[in-house]
């Protein structure tokens, strides 16, 4: 299992097109094979920062995901706005792939 952690940062005031723009990608992570966890943004407090947590049954199914990045259509025009560009201040600070270590099913490894 391979689940992947990605934190953007938001213009507060265009929560709609983030929305649009998450949706459409649990879709994509869903449709190729991932179980996609939601975005989620700070309990407490203002932020301009959301979280993304997806997983993929392996580093090798997460990696035919990636590889259709700026190949595939769909995958291009989900990463744009109606405006046909990105959402304003939609922007990955990080991104860190992680395998599970422990988990419910299983013992520490």
């Amino acid at each position: 299992m391979s689940t992947c952690v990605v934190r953007y940062t938001i213009d507060p005031r265009k929560i709609a097109a983030f929305e649009r723009f998450g949706r459409r990608w649990m879709e994509l992570v869903q449709a190729h094979g991932g179980v996609h966890h939601g975005y989620f943004l700070p309990a407490e407090g203002a932020s301009d920062e959301a979280l993304a947590l997806f997983t993929f049954p392996g580093l090798a199914a997460y990696e035919e995901y990636r590889q259709l990045f700026g190949r595939d259509p769909a995958f291009i025009e989900a990463g744009r706005a109606e405006s046909g560009q990105p959402p304003s201040r939609v922007a990955v600070l990080e991104k860190l792939s992680c395998q599970a270590a422990l988990a419910p099913e299983s013992p520490i490894r």
